[in-house]
């Protein structure tokens, strides 16, 4: 069984539509650096991101 690849990914803060560069695979709360909303939140593996996703990085 292969293990799903870890990227990086760029998301929109929906409040404050900071733009941040955020790992797909984040194992604590990752918050926005200027309205401190949460965007990425551990569940176990993949993140569940709570954010709007803009690119996928390589």
């Amino acid at each position: 069984m292969e293990t799903p690849k870890s990227k990086f990914i760029k998301v929109r803060c929906n409040q404050c539509k900071n733009e941040q560069v955020v790992f797909d695979c984040a194992s604590t709360i990752v918050s926005c650096l200027v309205c401190n909303a949460e965007l990425v939140h551990p569940a176990g593996g993949k993140s569940k991101i709570a954010a709007r996703v803009l690119e996928v990085l390589e």
